[in-house]
C-alpha cells in the first residue's frame, strides 16, 4: 500500500470523516461546508477541520463556487468534491491488478501457435523482467552475490505484498501470495504465473546467483527465492 493510501485510510478511520466523505461521494456535485456539516450533525467550523483533513490526503479537492451557478455577491462558498483517489485495503496486501494486467497482456500478445497459458507465462516473465530492470537501474547494485540479490529482491517484493522473510542467508520465503484468493480457483495456472513473474524479476535484476523455485506451502506463496 502506498504512503498516500495509508494516510487516506488513517483519515477515514474517523467515523465522522468517513460519513462526511460518503455523503460527498454520493452527492454527485460539489458540496459546501454547511451541507457537509449538516449531513453528519456537526458545526460548520468542525466540519471545516475534517474536510481539510480529507483534502490533505487527496480524497477531496476544494474550490470556490459550483460550476454553472451564478457567482454570488462577495466571496463564493468553498465547495468540496471527490478526487477519484481509489483506496483499497487488504490485509495481507493483494495484487489482483498485477495478475489481471498479466492476463490481459497475455491475451494481447498471444501468438497463433501459442496457448493462452503459454502467452500468460510469457507476459508474466516480461513483467517481472521489467520490474527487476527498473530496480537495477534505480539502485545500481553492481554485481550481486546470492545474499545481496535476496536482500534487494526482498526490499522490492515487500512493496508488492509478498511479505518476504529471510529464512537463511540464501533462502527468502514469501509468506503472502498477492494473488490469493484467485490462486485457490486455479492454483496450477496462478502459481505458474507467479513463478514466471519472480524468475523474470531476478533475470531483470541481473541476479544470476539467485533463482525462483516452486515450493508450495499452506497459507504462503508457492514460490521461494534461493541462492543459486
Amino acid at each position: 500500500m502506498s504512503e498516500q493510501a495509508r494516510a487516506a485510510v488513517a483519515v477515514l478511520s474517523d467515523d465522522l470523516r468517513r460519513r462526511m466523505y460518503d455523503f460527498i461521494r454520493r452527492a454527485d456535485r460539489p458540496v459546501t461546508r454547511d451541507e457537509a456539516a449538516e449531513s453528519v450533525g456537526i458545526s460548520r467550523k468542525l466540519a471545516a477541520f475534517h474536510l481539510d483533513k480529507l483534502v490533505a490526503v487527496g480524497l477531496l479537492s476544494a474550490g470556490y463556487g459550483r460550476p454553472g451557478e451564478p457567482r454570488p455577491v462577495g466571496r463564493a462558498p468553498k465547495v468540496y468534491q471527490p478526487t477519484g483517489l481509489d483506496v483499497r485495503v487488504s490485509i495481507p496486501p493483494r495484487e489482483h491488478e498485477l495478475l489481471a494486467g498479466i492476463l490481459l497482456e497475455g491475451l494481447r500478445v498471444q501468438g497463433p501457435e501459442e496457448t493462452g497459458r503459454e502467452a500468460a507465462l510469457r507476459a508474466a516473465a516480461a513483467r517481472g523482467r521489467e520490474l527487476g530492470a527498473a530496480e537495477r537501474d534505480r539502485a545500481k547494485p553492481g554485481r550481486l552475490g546470492a545474499e545481496r540479490a535476496l536482500t534487494c529482491a526482498g526490499q522490492v517484493l515487500e512493496r508488492h505484498g509478498f511479505e518476504p522473510v529471510r529464512a537463511s542467508p540464501t533462502l527468502l520465503r514469501l509468506l503472502n501470495c498477492p494473488f490469493h484468493p484467485l490462486a485457490a480457483k486455479d492454483p496450477d495456472l496462478v502459481c505458474a504465473i507467479n513463478h514466471a513473474f519472480l524468475a523474470g524479476f531476478l533475470e531483470g535484476l541481473d541476479a544470476s546467483t539467485a533463482e525462483a523455485v516452486l515450493a508450495p506451502r499452506p497459507g504462503a506463496c508457492c514460490v521461494e527465492l534461493r541462492g543459486a
